[in-house]
């Protein structure tokens, strides 16, 4: 019996070596951590809140030549080397118009001399595309290759990148094989929206107003961010979800609403908050509104250095260039160190009678 466990042991020393000694084609172990041929890389894009990352490793071409020889035309091929070429989608999204799920997919490619097939297998662990099998596809689309210049070590790009789209371009040797990556940006964030805000966001108003604000700015739920914004105010009302109500009235058409809302928000306002506001209008080519709104945040709030300089906007845009400098120089004896520096350019600005406005 002991002989018998004695030979047993030391079969299975045996056969632990020579798996040890298992090599790549290439001549790599396949136990030890040590430096491949072809080294791996992982790349990734964002769009919107999804992201798409491949998983891969980069083969040079050293000289050879790889379409039609070292890489056959008409058979699969892994899209990389070593282990399957995976890319992964944190959400559904479309390859050149066909719809793909969420999921890690083995990325092979069939390559032709003027049309390549892209193949998104199920499978996503295997080594290459040996073992690779046509009915665990997900999906295919056939795309057309293109000259590109000279990349000796296979390279994974996302190019032409968009708010709701890019393009994946495999380029290797002098050929670039792209296909195009859309994705639902507006659902998926409105999706994500509903999950997240279950959570503690929903006791607090930045998340409610975050929510609004998205709506609003994308222009495709006013009935969500109106209601939305009135659970930011419900959990605070403060000046910016006041402010933000205000606006999303104005975009549903109901101004009378969306008038009392603003004069609720800048009732509520801080002199800071009433200056920037007041620049806003600056910038959307509303003067006079903005010089009355300089005016009244100096009448609620004299002493504060924001009033002085929105006085000395208002001096400045009526020519009055000493009284401009006036209001900054009192503005310079509170305002924040961070702030000064530009003051004092202003200052020299309107001493050479320019209009700090412009």
């Amino acid at each position: 019996m002991h002989r018998t466990r004695l030979l047993v042991l030391l079969c299975a020393v045996l056969t632990l070596v020579g798996f040890g000694q298992a090599q790549t084609a290439t001549g790599e172990t396949l136990m030890l951590n040590l430096p491949r041929a072809s080294q791996h890389a992982l790349v990734t894009q964002r769009i919107g809140i999804t992201d798409i990352t491949i998983n891969y490793h980069r083969p040079l071409v050293n000289g050879r030549q790889i379409w039609g020889k070292t890489v056959p035309y008409g058979q699969v091929w892994r899209a990389g080397a070593n282990e399957n070429t995976t890319i992964t989608f944190t959400d559904p999204v479309t390859i050149d118009g066909q719809a793909l799920d969420k999921g890690t997919y083995g990325l092979h490619m069939i390559p032709g001399e003027n049309q390549w097939t892209v193949i998104f297998s199920k499978t996503s662990t295997a080594w290459g595309s040996f073992s690779y099998k046509q009915d665990e596809d997900a999906l295919r689309v056939t795309v057309k290759p293109q000259a590109a210049e000279l990349h000796n070590a296979l390279t994974y790009d996302f190019d032409d990148v968009k708010p709701d789209s890019t393009v994946v371009t495999m380029s290797w040797d002098k050929i670039a094989v792209p296909f195009k990556v859309t994705v639902n940006v507006n659902d998926i964030v409105a999706a994500s929206i509903r999950t997240q805000i279950r959570g503690l966001n929903q006791y607090y108003w930045e998340g409610w107003d975050d929510a609004a604000n998205y709506f609003l700015t994308n222009k495709i739920d006013l009935d969500e961010a109106l209601k939305d914004e009135k659970l930011s105010i419900q959990a605070e009302e403060r000046y910016d979800n006041l402010l933000q109500e205000s606006k999303i009235l104005d975009a549903m058409g109901r101004t009378q609403e969306a008038s009392a809302a603003r004069k609720e928000a800048l009732d509520k306002a801080s002199a800071l908050q009433l200056y920037f506001y007041a620049r806003q209008l600056q910038t959307d080519k509303k003067a006079e509104e903005a010089f009355a709104m300089f005016r009244a945040n100096a009448q609620k709030y004299p002493d504060y250095w924001t009033s002085h300089v929105g006085l000395a906007r208002v001096y400045s845009g009526q020519g009055e260039f000493d009284k401009a400098v006036k209001e900054l120089q009192l503005a310079l004896t509170t305002a924040p160190d961070s702030n000064k520096a530009n003051i004092e350019n202003y200052v020299k600005r309107l001493q050479s009678k320019e209009d700090i406005n412009r």
